[in-house]
């Protein structure tokens, strides 16, 4: 099995800024794209980020300018950079990849738990 586990939430000022982190481990035959979501109080959860293999990135509207995604591969780890947070960033935060365990099977798609961000005065 593949887990998939995040860090770095925690409470922020507005305008303040945190990096996530999202280690990949387990039965890892290649990762493939590796995404950031977020789901607020009562809203659905929704794409925030996604960064390929290569490094190809797309942004959320909402985040563009304020967040940057990034990889390790040699560590299977995804961060999220946030800044200039504001209080609609209050939320929790997923990591989600593709990832193959081996190379007869598939891709499937896993999530970690989540990490939570809130950002208040």
């Amino acid at each position: 099995q593949v887990q998939l586990v995040e860090s770095g939430g925690g409470l922020v000022q507005p305008g303040g800024s945190l990096r996530l982190s999202c280690a990949a481990s387990g039965s890892i035959f290649r990762l493939y794209a590796m995404r950031w979501y977020r789901q607020a109080p009562g809203k659905q959860r929704e794409l925030v980020a996604q960064i390929t293999t290569g490094g190809s990135t797309n942004y959320a509207d909402s985040v563009k300018g304020r967040c940057t995604i990034s990889r390790d591969n040699a560590k299977n780890t995804v961060y999220l950079r946030m800044s200039s947070l504001k209080a609609e960033d209050t939320a929790d935060y997923y990591c989600n990849a593709d990832v193959r365990t081996s190379v007869v099977l598939p891709r499937q798609d896993y999530w970690g738990q989540g990490t939570q961000v809130t950002v208040s005065s």
